[in-house]
């Protein structure tokens, strides 16, 4: 019996946040549903060349005051890119908190509006230990 990954979902508590944190990441939206029955919109979002859809953002319209609680029970979704001190730079200059800094070159974390932990991996090997990188601190928890 075969099995192949199909995406993640994750609730968004402000749609619009959401969409445009995942965009900073380099996603895309590549579908949308809106059900007026359910009172909710699906967004489907994936990097480019990437299978269509990989995370779901289900936006419920008549509001989820769970959200946003500490989520860290969802986990985490996980991402591979081509340069990890980029990539959080960008993040930072767009008002990203970077939870766990890339210090060791290959791994960092951080959080989508809707408290989703992002774990953010070098493509290949680590890159060579770079300041403000290297001493900046954890924020939070990831």
């Amino acid at each position: 019996m075969g099995i192949e990954y199909y995406h993640v979902m994750q609730r968004a508590k402000d749609l619009d946040a959401t969409i445009r944190f995942y965009e900073l990441l380099g996603l895309t939206e590549r579908r949308r549903y809106d059900s007026e029955a359910g009172r909710f919109t699906n967004v489907f979002m994936s990097p480019d060349g990437s299978a269509d859809g990989n995370i779901e953002l289900t936006h419920n319209w008549d509001d989820d005051p769970g959200l946003p609680s500490d989520s860290r029970h969802f986990g985490h979704i996980a991402f591979i890119v081509d340069d990890i001190y980029g990539l959080c730079q960008h993040l930072m200059d767009n008002g990203v908190t970077i939870n766990r800094p890339p210090r060791d070159g290959y791994m960092a974390f951080v959080r989508s509006p809707d408290n989703i932990s992002i774990e953010l991996l070098q493509k290949g090997d680590a890159l060579p230990a770079q300041e403000p990188w290297a001493s900046m601190g954890n924020t939070g928890h990831w």
